[in-house]
């Protein structure tokens, strides 16, 4: 009876992969990178990565109540790979990682509307979507994780998404060093389903979420601690260079001769810190407060570090909506402490980037600046732009994309950071 079981199985699985190879060709290298192995009295599936594990006995039971349900499975575990969920889970809150994976990936099924995979829950699915997407601006993964970092879901609420949404145990996912496949592996695949969605999407069916979701999952990821070290400016400070002497003549000097070194050690060398340097941070109603300050206090941890800081820096932390709201000039670690502690927010108006730049002019040109090396403005996007290129590296940080806001001018630079972990 176990083999008949096993045999029935994986017939059934048999037919789903066929019928999404048949129908949605795009996903023919997923399928095949994708393993599947047969785990009895496992009582669940689970996706780790690389290989689905399924329990025969669950799947035909599934399979009686809901004739499409293995095409459903199928669809939904090869997102997850395509997507890059199982590979993000550092520092981020497993149970609402889980559901934003979840609910994208069910989203994307139902936009791609095929019908060997449709489930009886599904237009109570729809409705629930409908709701959430106007809550959270999108149903990616990553904006449906911001969504609830900020609006957490109630234990109600989870149970329903969960019966909803839920297919494949996630247990697995922290096991990446274990994977048959690597997510740069995966990254290859996706970039192939992006390639052959372009003639897909000619077609009746709706990839417009799918798009999104391999948008969002191929786009290069930055650590926000390397990009700051861009904006440093060269400076001198006074300490050892172990790099520019040699030690074996300089202790030979010192047994040869007593207290006379054969050579000095140079006092000082070079190094990328920060000095003069300019935080520009939009506090209109669109930029919530509290992620203003975790910004500030990440860009704060950064600039904290021993190695970055010299003895004295000029850095001026502007706040601003349509006009600068404040400017509070930083010259030492103790200064930077104080405003981290006690400095407040201003503004919450509507945006304009223009007043910023004017305001920083003025300073340089009243010799506020030795060497000022760049501007670093975080914001929405949703604001007015100045025409003119300024004579210093700028960067626009955004916390997450947004197609809707104007572009950045073609001279600063654009960086889409990750969330940022709120202390």
């Amino acid at each position: 009876m176990t083999e008949q079981i096993s045999s029935l199985a994986r017939e059934v699985i048999r037919l789903a992969h066929d019928g999404i190879l048949i129908n949605m060709r795009f996903l023919d290298v997923a399928l095949a990178k994708l393993k599947l192995e047969q785990r009895e009295q496992m009582g669940a599936f689970a996706y780790d990565g690389s290989t689905l594990f399924y329990d025969p006995a669950v799947l035909l039971a599934r399979y009686r109540k809901e004739p499409h349900f293995m095409v459903r499975l199928y669809l939904h575990v090869l997102l997850h790979c395509i997507f890059y969920h199982s590979f993000q889970t550092d520092k981020l809150e497993r149970e609402l990682w889980d559901l934003a994976t979840d609910i994208a990936v069910e989203n994307t099924i139902l936009e791609i509307d095929l019908h060997l995979a449709a489930m009886q829950s599904d237009a109570v699915l729809r409705g629930r979507l409908d709701i959430l997407r106007k809550q959270a601006g999108g149903l990616t993964a990553e904006k449906l994780y911001r969504h609830f970092r900020i609006e957490p879901p109630s234990s109600k609420a989870l149970k329903e998404w969960r019966e909803l949404c839920h297919y494949d145990e996630h247990l697995y996912w922290d096991r990446k060093e274990e994977l048959v496949l690597s997510q740069e592996e995966w990254r290859k695949v996706s970039e192939r389903v992006k390639a052959d969605l372009k003639s897909f999407s000619k077609d009746k069916n709706n990839a417009q979420s799918m798009e999104e979701n391999l948008k969002e999952a191929t786009r290069e990821k930055y650590d926000y601690s390397d990009f700051l070290r861009r904006f440093m400016t060269m400076g001198e400070t006074i300490q050892v260079n172990d790099d520019e002497f040699d030690y074996i003549y300089y202790t030979y000097g010192l047994s040869r001769y007593g207290n006379m070194p054969l050579v000095e050690p140079l006092e000082y060398k070079d190094a990328n810190k920060i000095r003069d340097f300019v935080i520009a941070v939009d506090t209109s109603a669109s930029c919530r407060g509290e992620v203003v300050q975790a910004f500030l206090n990440k860009t704060y941890q950064i600039m904290q570090q021993k190695e970055n800081f010299f003895q004295k820096i000029n850095v001026h932390i502007i706040q601003c909506d349509n006009e600068v709201q404040s400017d509070t000039k930083i010259t030492c670690k103790e200064e930077f402490d104080a405003f981290m502690q006690s400095g407040k927010l201003r503004g919450f108006g509507s945006t304009d980037f223009r007043p910023v730049f004017q305001y920083v002019e003025a300073l340089q040109q009243a010799g506020e600046f030795a060497d000022l090396k760049g501007l670093l403005y975080f914001t929405d996007g949703y604001g007015i732009y100045p025409e003119r290129m300024p004579d210093y590296d700028t960067a626009f940080v955004f916390l997450r994309e947004d197609g809707e806001a104007p572009a950045v001018p073609p001279w600063a630079i654009k960086v889409v950071l990750d969330e940022i972990e709120k202390d």
